[in-house]
């Protein structure tokens, strides 16, 4: 069985810039990015609705899955379902591309492939980033929400 190539940040980047389809960076491998199904879609869009109103007034912007975000103690570039954050917006821009370095809540709505990712690596490495306020779990298919913040003494 032969190693997968891993690809540089840069090359990742490169093909991202000219991709029609979006795809995550792990750690040098290129992880495809799947449809979403229609409920879904239906709780992003919902959800992005309401936060946007929520947070009109707030030194606040929420933004949707097509903002590529930094994880790198886990080496990884990921497409979160909604991020917000408050405050000064911080960016790293590669090929054109933007890419968030302090969210301050992110926002994950899960499918039945995303769920077991979502929740346990996804959360490892959410927890990394010093800016993370809160971190929510939507489910996609029945009413049920979780959330993880952040306590004063950073835990």
């Amino acid at each position: 069985m032969e190693t997968p190539v891993k690809l540089s940040v840069e090359e990742y980047m490169e093909r991202e810039a000219q991709s029609e389809y979006k795809s995550e960076y792990h750690a040098g491998e290129i992880v495809a990015m799947a449809g979403a199904s229609r409920n879904h879609n239906i709780v992003v869009v919902n959800l992005l609705k309401k936060l946007a109103l929520c947070l009109e007034d707030k030194n606040c912007i929420t933004l949707p899955s097509d903002m590529l975000l930094k994880l790198p103690v886990c080496e990884k570039y990921v497409y979160p379902d909604i991020v917000i954050v408050c405050g000064e917006e911080k960016y790293e821009k590669y090929k054109g591309i933007d890419v968030l370095l302090n969210p301050t809540i992110i926002i994950e709505v899960l499918s039945i492939s995303t769920a077991h990712y979502d929740s346990h690596e996804k959360l490892e490495c959410y927890l990394t980033l010093e800016s993370l306020q809160e971190y929510w779990l939507v489910d996609s298919e029945k009413v049920s929400v979780k959330s993880y913040k952040r306590q004063s003494n950073n835990d």
